[in-house]
């Protein structure tokens, strides 16, 4: 069963991130607290949203974290996929394909003509799932981050070290 998250899933939410990160080799950098998933998700006006993925207990066992982006190109909002995760033990039990399959939905309720997100290029599990659902790789396109120094440096108007 896939539905929309609530509080008492924090917990859980922030537990899967951090498996996720683990999984990502990124553990170090995964820093949010559960206080600060709470706020973010259910705020006044929440920016980021989350579905969370249920086995037949009623269980946590996956969740996806969005958020809306904008197209100048289209003139309409998508759905950006922050994170996709489901727990080792339930994959392979059609928790993933729900997951986006609800978030696909949302974007034809909202008259959303883009769905995005990131895999890491060594992800091949992740590449070959999304790629079975007619998903295509932007290989065309870079990501660029500014964080940490860098993003102050540039606040302030200077040049980073």
């Amino acid at each position: 069963m896939i539905r929309e998250a609530t509080p008492a899933d924090v917990p859980a939410i922030h537990a899967m991130i951090r498996e996720l990160a683990a999984y990502e080799r990124s553990l170090d950098q995964a820093r949010a607290t559960e206080e600060q998933l709470r706020d973010a998700l259910f705020r006044e006006h929440p920016a980021v949203f989350a579905l969370v993925a249920e086995d037949d207990g009623g269980e946590p066992v996956g969740f996806a974290l969005w958020f809306p982006n904008f197209s100048t190109w289209t003139g309409t909002h998508g759905v950006h996929l922050e994170d996709l995760y489901v727990r080792p033990a339930a994959r392979g039990g059609g928790h993933g394909r729900a997951l986006l399959a609800e978030l696909a939905r949302i974007c034809g309720e909202r008259g959303y003509e883009r769905f995005q997100w990131w895999v890491l290029n060594w992800n091949e599990p992740a590449i070959g799932f999304y790629r079975s659902l007619g998903a295509e790789p932007m290989d065309e396109w870079r990501i660029f981050r500014l964080s940490g120094e860098p993003l102050r440096a540039l606040a302030a108007g200077s040049t980073p070290r």
